[in-house]
């Protein structure tokens, strides 16, 4: 929405009582026992739990204005912990038994700092420390260093660092325009992560009402501020990246291993109005042999824009449309928005009413705002009872066969100057306490999820859901992917997704995605084939094109960029299974599938702020071309050796290289010492693998040992978590002379994938030539292996 000069009014300025802050005061008292500790202040009080070694949480209320934790983005309870106090008349200070971790500071005023066990400052709180304005806002200003960075935050647009910007979190639909100053978006994750090249920590701001997070540092300190009368924020000790992320995740929660079906390409468009027009999509996919797991349907599909219908006339036939693609391989995702359209006459409205499941105003009043079925009550999410109700309603698409759900406009949208719902809404909690929709608002989406997710998860008969979500909080990963909204198809929104889902990863959420060939606007078919090569290595790979634009599927630009982004839509399913074990990964560690380089190579300084490459896992890094009429591109290799992909050239690391990449090819390199698994192109994910394959990227070394951990299961049901699944180790020793593979079998469960009887192993490296002895361990069969100058194939049955 544009804005015009009276956004800077004066008048609008909040008036100066508000934003007088006033210290929190002197230390007057500490109450410590294993549960807690309350340190209180003239001006407030400070709470200190123990979570986990390395999590503390802290909570600050002015005096008479606390407020219960309703956001529910945390799954793990505090712990009891022993504290040792000592104190004198200026310093205090708490030990953590358990750790050795303290917290001390001084008593007038009172300030806290945050040490390890080995003394370092990890936290520290800067000269204003916390602070009140009688309205109920609170702040907590903490010393920042020259040398960190900041990552996280969810979607926020801008680099992959984050220093020197403010943000605010309030779930927003903003169709236009998403540029770096658009501030704030659809999700909300007021957490990041300080990186100070060798130590990290991680801090959580845990409050779904409206927050502000200002990492402008030029005066050296940073600041968080919130709204409603509580600040409650979690502290990760770290010290790395990864253990923040893994810490963070732990709190918040992973996300379970999604079908495989929902990690293939998804194909959208706002709409595919009839049963025909989809279908024939679908069969061009076929006829044309590219790979296709899902299709959209965006709100066309439905009678009047009423959420759990379809409409008689465009979609007559749902369960045998539904079915037939089914046969294909191809999954429906319907789009389900939360505004229920005002109709005496439809049932679901009706039961809304009756049972008092609407958002309501205090005096019982339904709330009423419009949105795309004109005007609709929205279902009040706070509410478990609500939540189950909507859950259930689930049922309607799985009776039709459906596996996946695609909830929109749920921050929640309403067409009317606010963008949203109004503030005095009361909802009604699980516990029957009504509170303000202005504090709980970066939830209401979130909740929607939950009940989505587990709605359809209760109801599909051990099989996998996916829901894919605009707004969110959190963690949102533990119910849905999540993508990036309205984006446009600009040159500058294929280079701003980066970043984006780079720290959407960090944020927790390892599945998400922009819509490739961009939303809105007239993508071009040079465009649309650099965004499908990127695509083709993000988490989550959808093709998505507004109403009003011309049509982006794959063949629609002649048959030049037709046969590039079907070569990329291939490619992702070759590399299905190494993308499948790295989404393993993030179900069991909250780690992401796709990485920024940092993450990986944390003391690599070129790696800081570099957003227009990154990793899948740990062995690949992709460097995508993203500039119209391109074909060269200046590529940072970290420290170590690197192989192209595609060609086997070698890369010393440390500096950067100058590649050449035409429109037909996507920079990766493989960084030696590491492997990749490979299987066969497939229509879809179900296609059974045809030609499974382990290569390894032996580094030019005369002595090399490298491994391989490969994870499959059947994709479809939660019997891993029984393990049922298959995994082998397979190491690699190599020199000279001899060649050594030993293939360890980890599988657990009766689960046997069909290319287990007969897979290859591939080795390669610049000093592979010449006669060798093989010999084996744990392998059944290694037939004769094929060898060229740079490379060794043996087939394993």
């Amino acid at each position: 929405m544009n804005q015009s000069s009276n956004e800077i009014h004066p008048e609008k300025k909040a008036s100066k009582s508000e934003m007088v802050f006033n210290d929190i005061g002197r230390l007057e008292m500490i109450n410590v026992d294993k549960d807690m500790v309350l340190i209180e202040c003239e001006g407030g009080n400070v709470e200190v739990r123990f979570y986990a070694e390395a999590v503390l949480n802290f909570r600050y209320f002015k005096k008479g204005m606390e407020k219960k934790h309703v956001t529910q983005a945390v799954i793990r309870k505090h712990r009891a912990n022993d504290w040792l106090v000592e104190e004198d008349d200026e310093i205090w200070k708490l030990i953590s038994v358990n750790n050795g971790m303290n917290i001390s500071g001084t008593k007038n005023p009172f300030r806290m700092n945050i040490f390890s066990s080995e003394g370092e400052l990890l936290l520290g709180e800067s000269e204003q420390g916390l602070s009140y304005t009688h309205n109920g806002r609170l702040m907590s200003v903490k010393s920042a260093n020259d040398n960190e960075r900041y990552y996280g935050l969810g979607e926020k647009t801008g680099f992959l660092d984050k220093k020197g910007a403010s943000y605010t979190m309030w779930n927003t639909d903003v169709y236009a325009p998403h540029n770096p100053e658009t501030d704030a978006l659809y999700q909300s994750i007021p957490f990041f992560i300080s990186h100070r090249g060798k130590t990290a920590y991680g801090l959580f701001l845990d409050n779904s009402g409206k927050t502000h997070i200002d990492l402008r540092t030029d005066q050296g300190t940073y600041q968080f501020m919130t709204e409603n009368g509580v600040l409650e924020y979690f502290f990760f000790e770290g010290p790395t990246l990864k253990d923040v992320v893994k810490q963070y995740t732990w709190l918040t929660g992973r996300m379970e291993l999604p079908p495989k079906w929902a990690i293939g390409y998804h194909q959208s468009r706002y709409s595919y109005e009839t049963e025909k027009e989809a279908m024939d999509v679908v069969d061009a996919f076929q006829e044309k042999n590219i790979p296709l797991d899902a299709i959209c349907l965006d709100i066309h599909y439905m009678n009047g824009y009423r959420v759990f219908t379809f409409d008689e006339d465009s979609f007559n036939k749902p369960f045998e449309f539904i079915m037939n693609l089914k046969k294909k391989g191809v999954h429906v995702i319907p789009i389900v928005d939360p505004g229920v359209k005002v109709d005496a006459k439809y049932e679901l409205y009706q039961a809304g009413v009756k049972e008092g499941l609407f958002s309501q105003y205090l005096d019982g009043r339904i709330y009423y705002g419009e949105v795309w079925p004109g005007q609709s009550a929205f279902p009040d999410f706070l509410n478990d009872r609500v939540r189950r109700w909507w859950g259930d309603l689930h049922k309607f698409y799985i009776n039709l066969g459906i596996e996946g759900i695609w909830n929109d406009m749920n921050e929640p949208a309403v067409f009317n100057d606010t963008l949203t719902m109004d503030v005095q809404v009361m909802h009604k909690t699980d516990t029957d306490r009504f509170i303000a929709h202005e504090d709980v608002h970066n939830i209401y989406g979130f909740l929607m999820c939950k009940a989505t997710f587990e709605g359809m998860k209760d109801q599909l008969n051990g099989r996998r859901t996916f829901v894919l979500t605009r707004s969110g909080y959190a963690g949102i990963q533990r119910y849905a992917a999540v993508w990036t909204g309205d984006n446009r198809s600009f040159w500058e929104h294929l280079q701003l997704s980066l970043p984006m889902c780079l720290n959407l990863g960090l944020s927790g959420v390892a599945f998400s995605g922009a819509d490739v060939g961009g939303f809105a606007h007239d993508t071009s078919g040079q465009l649309l084939a650099r965004w499908t090569q990127v695509g083709a290595f993000i988490p989550y790979f959808r093709n998505h094109s507004s109403i009003d634009t011309i049509r982006q599927e794959p063949w629609m630009f002649g048959e030049e960029i037709e046969a590039i982004v079907k070569k990329y839509i291939q490619l992702r399913y070759q590399w299905m299974p190494e993308l499948y074990k790295w989404f393993k990964e993030a179900s069991n560690l909250g780690l992401p599938v796709m990485r920024p380089l940092v993450l990986e190579f944390p003391l690599d300084k070129e790696t800081y702020n570099c957003a227009d490459q990154f990793m899948v896992g740990e062995a690949t890094m992709i460097a995508p071309i993203m500039m119209p009429d391109t074909t060269h591109r200046s590529v940072y290799f970290p420290h170590g050796e690197w192989v192209d992909y595609w060609t086997g050239k070698r890369f010393e690391g440390g500096q950067y290289h100058l590649v050449q990449a035409d429109l037909t090819t996507l920079p990766i390199y493989i960084r030696a010492g590491y492997a990749i698994a490979q299987g066969s192109v497939k229509q879809h994910s179900k296609t059974i693998e045809q030609d499974m394959q382990v290569h390894f990227y032996l580094p030019n070394k005369e002595v090399t040992s490298l491994s391989y951990d490969s994870y499959d299961d059947d994709g479809e049901s939660y019997e891993y978590q029984n393990n049922d699944f298959s995994n082998y180790s397979i190491n690699i020793t190599v020199d000279h002379i001899n060649l050594k593979i030993e293939v360890i079998t980890v599988k657990k469960g009766s689960y046997k994938a069909a290319w287990e009887s007969s897979w290859k192993i591939v080795l390669h490296g610049d000093f592979l030539e010449g006669e060798r002895y093989l010999t084996t361990i744990n392998a059944n069969k290694v037939s004769p292996y094929i060898q060229t100058d740079k490379e060794i194939m043996l087939d394993i049955s």
